[in-house]
């Protein structure tokens, strides 16, 4: 069985600390690679800059995508994914504090497989966060590329 990897794109250090608490109370095995910009996230993927040593044969399950990032945003990160063979399908569920309702549209136009507004209330954040692992990792049915 091939290893479970959340790629968590998050600049926010509390969301990101509130994800991973959420991650290890549901049990989900896995690891979770956190990146903190668009930038870096492209280069994790494609195994490049700093990740350039990576295996590219250990593609992330799920990428948890966060919309407003620096360097590269959220929207060109999905958009760079998608125009790639190797990524096109890659599961990318957008996780975001954006009420626009354009950011919505252009999320699925773009590709995305999920949209998921995070929760400001600290106790549903971590549900929401458990609940997303545990459908990508242990549910949902990945095309293997």
């Amino acid at each position: 069985m091939s290893k479970k990897i959340i790629l968590l794109v998050e600049d926010n250090r509390d969301d990101e600390e509130l994800a991973l608490m959420a991650f290890e109370q549901s049990g989900i095995v896995s690891e979770v690679v956190v990146v903190r910009d668009g930038a870096e996230a492209l280069d994790y993927v494609f195994g490049a800059g700093r990740h350039a040593n990576r295996a590219l044969s250990e593609m992330p399950t799920v990428i948890l995508l966060d919309l407003k990032l620096p360097k590269i945003d959220g929207l060109e990160v999905l958009r760079r994914l998608r125009a790639h063979e190797q990524t096109r399908f890659l599961p990318v569920v957008i996780l975001t504090t954006s009420k626009e309702e354009q950011d919505l549209i252009n999320s699925y136009s773009l590709g995305c497989n999920s949209y998921v507004r995070k929760p400001v209330d600290f106790t549903e954040f971590i549900s929401t966060a458990r609940q997303l692992g545990l459908y990508w990792l242990r549910l949902n049915e990945a095309l293997a590329v």
